[in-house]
């Protein structure tokens, strides 16, 4: 027989008195040793002094929910300590108890945000029951109006194991959520259950998978992967300003201002040959000076001859495109070409409207930086990640909204197994793929079917 009352403060459960309170938990004081002995009640075992059990204690108008990290004896009834004197109530025990939460004295169920006040000295401990611990977890983390909320097993209580802990997916999951721990603690493992869990609730996660320890999901119905370097890509045109700079690392003041112009200029050059019809071959007239042209011939924009003025009128006509730095929007395999026609003198001789010719000491400065672009974008590795020359139909992303619209599957496996570990390859591609994943849940889509995204 389960216990049914709401109340966790009976006399039958009373354990002690808190003797003392700091931020860093409580102590109790238990009058008899005797209170430590366990006892059953509607079928439950109790165990009073036990370390690990939750303990609830009595405050003024608010309860609190605690766990008992420690116990010893006051120092002058340790020698006296024997069998017979501790089962016949002569000692007088300490426990040492963390705070975990606090709740409505009314309404048990009913927890507050935070820990803004502590138990009083004097307040009454009590020893508490599976069932009011599994009605907290059931409970935590859920709106009052939602009244059945979706719920995933977690395991058992360690005090009684016929207790099952559920947990909703709101709370787990409704912000931010970290596993945490050593090696060998278990991290994989809970990783693991919390997808199981998310499967059996029909909700929905991805998973990026740094070693394919989870491959075993592989053969669940439910259930695809995809494996990137091997049959699935990331576009580099989705990666960022910043990841560019983090993979080719350009340095000091000469490299990065001039990556920063390459790729602009190399944004550009696509905008023009998709919106623009040139005058002659390559060139393209400004229309608010038709004697002034800027020069783009295969892809590349040629600086030495082009006219400032007629560079800056595009640049902001193609203000949105050029200068969003979150997605790049042009051709990576022309970037070593467009970076040596950035190597040029700011003035065409006195004429200051007009790029000069072959700066050989810029390009001398950044000629560390091309072998660096050069050795990462011929790497087949790098091509196969980030999808040089790749078939359209293994697109990461394409994969990642089939599986977002597909009813029958919960779990998507992202496998990085067969990434290499050379050039931040790992950590970029990690984050430029949870960067297009938030920002398809700021776009709104998936308020219908959220989607938990797992990154080890």
């Amino acid at each position: 027989m389960m216990e049914t009352n709401r109340n966790p403060f009976i006399n039958e459960y009373f354990i002690g008195f808190v003797n003392q309170v700091s931020p860093q938990g409580v102590k109790i004081h238990f009058p008899s040793s005797g209170l430590l002995q366990p006892f059953f009640r509607f079928g439950e075992l109790y165990h009073g002094g036990l370390v690990g059990n939750y303990v609830v204690i009595e405050g003024h108008q608010i309860g609190f929910l605690g766990k008992i990290q420690g116990l010893e004896l006051p120092e002058k009834e340790r020698l006296e300590l024997s069998e017979k004197s501790f089962e016949t109530n002569d000692m007088h025990p300490i426990g040492y108890i963390e705070i975990l939460l606090s709740f409505n004295f009314e309404n048990p169920e009913e927890i507050q945000r935070g820990l803004n006040t502590l138990p009083p000295i004097g307040a009454k401990v009590f020893v508490c029951s599976s069932e009011f611990i599994q009605n907290f977890f059931r409970r935590f983390g859920v709106k009052k109006e939602n009244t059945n909320p979706c719920l995933m097993k977690l395991g058992v209580l360690t005090q009684n194991n016929e207790t099952p802990v559920e947990i909703s997916l709101d709370a787990l999951f409704g912000r931010h959520c970290a596993i945490v721990g050593t090696t060998g603690g278990g991290k994989s493992y809970t990783t693991s259950k919390l997808l199981e869990g998310i499967s059996n609730a029909g909700a929905k996660a991805i998973i990026i998978d740094p070693t394919g320890e989870y491959i075993g999901f592989d053969s669940k119905d439910d259930a695809e992967s995809t494996i990137i370097n091997k049959n699935s890509y990331f576009h580099y045109s989705r990666l960022s300003v910043g990841d560019w700079f983090a993979l080719f690392r350009p340095a000091g003041q000469v490299q990065q201002p001039k990556l920063l112009d390459a790729i602009k200029s190399l944004k550009l050059a696509k905008c023009l040959i998709k919106h623009e019809e040139p005058n002659t071959k390559g060139v393209y007239n400004n229309p608010k000076a038709k004697d002034t042209f800027v020069k783009c011939i295969n892809g590349v924009i040629i600086k030495s001859g082009s006219y400032k003025d007629a560079y800056r009128h595009f640049a902001t006509k193609y203000n949105n495109e050029i200068d969003n730095n979150e997605i790049s929007l042009f051709d990576i395999s022309k970037l070593i070409t467009q970076l040596k026609e950035e190597s040029v003198y700011e003035n065409f001789g006195e004429n200051i409207n007009i790029w000069g010719n072959v700066d050989n000491r810029t390009r001398d400065n950044i000629a560390s930086l091309i072998i660096r672009i050069y050795n990462k974008i011929s790497n087949t590795s790098f091509k196969h990640i980030f999808g040089l020359e790749q078939n359209p139909d293994n697109d990461l992303c394409a994969k990642i909204e089939s599986f977002t619209n597909d009813k029958s599957k919960h779990i998507l496996r992202i496998g990085f197994e067969d990434v290499p570990y050379d050039f931040q390859t790992r950590e970029i591609l990690a984050n430029a793929i949870a960067k297009f994943l938030l920002n398809k849940a700021r776009k709104g889509d998936f308020k219908v079917q959220p989607i938990v995204f797992f990154c080890g």
